[in-house]
């Protein structure tokens, strides 16, 4: 047999092909989407700036404030009125000052036991306590319209009021967190997430896209090595990964090939030296010579298990969607025709996709390994969480522990607790494992609690 060299070329070019679309790379396509994005935000923005009004503040005038001052308390649920120390804080706005002159003189109360403090009108504001009075014929709507509100309060501020008893009174608005404007803004708001909703759904996908099919195709490649390889198609990023992906898939199944392939080709090389071997045995005492014979029999055995071990595992296999339960059913019935004792649970359907000679032959080993050293089997199928689970036990003697974590090795087989008259290559287990991860799967092997062994596959649905 010849070895394939590790030079040969390789089938999936590394790069982009000369002859694809080119397009735009991905780094880019995500720059624009998040420009685009950022460009659609300001927009929204600014339409809520030109289309919403501005907030109108609630306006109060200090006859207003002096009726509060005096019943206390207002009937609008908009000022607040409660008992408070003497202000500490100092007024110096002309605004405020001549608010407080107001609200005193129309509550016939001394300048200084009224004190009022707007911390948002600092500016140099001049009120109509300090301007020119207004010539008779010349008062216009504007003008007047500007005297009023030098004579209101609005925003955020205090009035401290002293009573003829010595107790302050402290009126101020009511903070209300939900204010119209403010519940038009997070309508707005509402609306605009609504509205970028469906383009950053569009743009995640586009983003997340490569990495799901990379995913799948890691996810494919795990459960069939010989799947299809990847397109080469989309910005250069995603077909240069593609392309490293294809190539990666094609360097594993060169390597298994190579390894299988060496093996086989030492395994064949072995026959000539045996005939040899048995040839010189003839002249041999008969003592020596019977005991040679045997071993080169059973040598020439495990060479010829383990070509066909190779072979199999070299197959080119076509999965196909095929009834686990319909599989395991005509391997039971067959043993049970051979006059094995063994019985199929009952359960439902299984559907998985797989090769079926591989799949059939992984139960023909597990029952065969079980009738052969426990005189029966019981198999059992089930499903759940994405895997086919098959379990096969048998009621017999078990295993040492130590030798559980060897049985799936090559030509390993357990003299102390199975029969070594019985007993075969050494390869059913290592068989069943390889064609469990071959699919995708696992196998593994344990004694049960009540006795005997259970062997356990799991496959992928």
């Amino acid at each position: 047999m010849t070895v394939r060299a590790a030079a040969d070329p390789l089938p999936y070019p590394a790069t982009t092909p000369a002859n694809a679309q080119k397009s735009w790379p991905l780094f880019l396509r995500i720059f624009t989407m998040m420009l685009a994005t950022v460009l659609l935000v300001q927009i929204l923005n600014f339409g809520a700036f030109l289309l919403m009004p501005p907030p109108s503040p609630t306006i109060f005038t200090t006859s207003r404030i002096a009726a509060v001052a005096r019943s206390g308390r207002d009937a609008s649920g908009l000022l607040t009125v409660r008992i408070a120390d003497a202000p500490t804080i100092a007024v110096s706005n002309p605004r405020d000052l001549a608010l407080a002159r107001a609200i005193a003189f129309d509550l016939r109360l001394p300048i200084g036991s009224v004190v009022v403090h707007s911390g948002q009108h600092k500016g140099p504001t001049i009120i109509g306590a300090f301007r020119p009075p207004i010539p008779a014929g010349m008062v216009s709507p504007r003008l007047r319209q500007r005297r009023a509100m030098d004579d209101a309060l609005f925003g955020d501020f205090t009035v401290s009021v002293r009573h003829p008893d010595g107790g302050w009174r402290r009126i101020e608005p009511v903070e209300r967190l939900l204010r119209p404007w403010r519940l038009r803004f997070i309508l707005w708001f509402v609306l605009a997430v609504l509205g970028i909703a469906p383009l950053a759904w569009w743009v995640s996908r586009r983003i997340a896209k490569p990495i799901a099919l990379f995913a799948g195709a890691a996810d494919r490649l795990g459960r069939d090595p010989r799947a299809a390889p990847l397109t080469l198609s989309g910005p250069p990023e995603i077909t240069e990964a593609a392309a490293a992906f294809n190539q990666m898939q094609e360097r594993l199944n060169r390597y298994v090939e190579d390894r299988t392939t060496l093996i086989a080709a030492v395994a064949h090389d072995l026959r000539t030296p045996l005939m040899r071997l048995s040839l010189r045995l003839e002249k041999a005492p008969d003592e020596i010579r019977l005991a040679g014979e045997e071993d080169i029999r059973e040598m020439s055995e495990r060479i010829g298990a383990a070509m066909a071990f190779v072979r199999e595992m070299t197959r080119h296999v076509r999965r196909q969607r095929l009834d686990l339960r319909s599989l395991a059913e005509s391997v039971t019935t067959d043993a049970a025709d051979a006059g094995g004792d063994v019985t199929l649970l009952p359960g439902p359907a299984i559907g998985i996709d797989g090769d079926a000679p591989s799949l059939k032959a992984l139960l023909t080993n597990l029952v065969s390994n079980a009738v052969n050293y426990a005189g029966n089997a019981q198999v059992s199928l089930s499903a759940g969480k994405g895997v086919a689970i098959i379990e096969v036990r048998d009621t017999g003697p078990g295993m040492a522990p130590a030798d559980l974590a060897r049985a799936f090795e090559p030509f390993f087989r357990a003299e102390r607790s199975r029969n070594r008259d019985t007993g075969g290559t050494g390869l059913g287990l290592a068989s069943v494992r390889a064609v469990a991860r071959a699919h995708g799967g696992d196998a593994t092997i344990e004694n049960h609690p009540d006795g005997g062994l259970l062997a356990r596959v799991t496959l992928p649905v």
